[in-house]
């Protein structure tokens, strides 16, 4: 099997130098639209996919995006990686604004107004995410990150807010008496999904702010945010284009590509046939 990329970030992250044979995909799903288009094309001879995750102009809240849909198109064109390039808040002082960080946990704190699994209508399953990332595709990005930005983390836990709003002062708090450290309002259900579905996912966090619990800084606000995150744009690109040629041409083994081979407790024979033909792209080895 052939390695492809999914990058889930920021609408702009496909307008890159190198990359060749561009298209848009307008994809539909059986779980509804994903976000946007997808932009397809090859980056170092790799097939790569963008797909912005709040649609281009940024049009939905962090609780609006149709996760399931996205994972599902990137799934549906081959995507055997992907990689989250996400904007955070840091909860602790050595992650200051400007650096990385590569989150080795979640701490999910949503609300549950967001569809989380793509099991349920008749088929139950249960996928283990003691390890939400992929070790091995965090070390490639941890890799290319530290070329172009220094105060690269690897490790460390993404607390994960419904938003939209930010954190109340004593939210802040709290998130750092649970010793987490950086915040942000999409890490799940993505990871869940992507676990769900056999594909190595990780997440590139570029921190933008000190959320609220440092006194001493202005309290996080989208004009600190947007101002980091356009510093960063190029750096961001860089990296992408880093992971891309780093990894192998041919998929290696790896345990999540059967993340689900035993997940699944209800017999074959009474899954709904709905309920077959909408999953059968991510389980139909596993019940035909």
């Amino acid at each position: 099997m052939k390695t492809s990329v999914g990058i889930i970030g920021g609408s702009g992250l496909y307008d890159m130098e190198g990359l060749t044979n561009v298209q848009e995909r307008r994809l539909e799903t059986p779980f509804g639209s994903p976000s946007d288009v997808v932009v397809t094309g090859e980056l170092a001879g790799k097939p790569v996919a963008f797909l912005p995750r709040h649609g281009r102009g940024h049009r939905f809240l962090p609780t609006e995006v149709n996760y399931r849909a996205n994972i599902y198109a990137l799934k549906s064109l081959g995507v055997t990686h992907i990689v989250s390039v996400s904007a955070v808040g840091s909860l602790q002082e050595r992650h200051a604004p400007g650096g990385v960080v590569i989150p080795t946990q979640i701490l999910d704190r949503t609300n549950g107004a967001r569809e989380r699994t793509f099991f349920g209508k008749g088929v139950v399953g249960h996928v283990s995410l003691a390890d939400p990332y992929c070790p091995e595709l965090q070390a490639v990005v941890h890799k290319a990150a530290l070329k172009e930005i220094p105060s690269t983390t690897l490790g460390g836990t993404y607390v994960c807010v419904e938003g939209p709003r930010f954190s109340s002062r004593a939210e802040s708090h709290s998130f750092r008496a649970l010793e987490a450290d950086i915040i942000g309002m999409t890490a799940m259900p993505e990871a869940i999904l992507a676990r769900e579905a056999e594909l190595p996912y990780t997440t590139l966090a570029f921190v933008t702010d000190y959320d609220c619990w440092k006194e001493s800084e202005d309290a996080v606000s989208v004009e600190a945010v947007l101002a980091v995150l356009k510093k960063n744009v190029d750096a961001s690109k860089r990296i992408v284009r880093g992971v891309v040629e780093a990894l192998p041409a041919e998929v290696k083994s790896n345990p999540i590509y059967e993340a689900a081979k035993f997940a699944i407790m209800t017999p074959k024979e009474l899954i709904p046939h709905e309920t077959k033909r909408a999953l059968d792209l991510l389980y139909g080895k596993y019940w035909r």
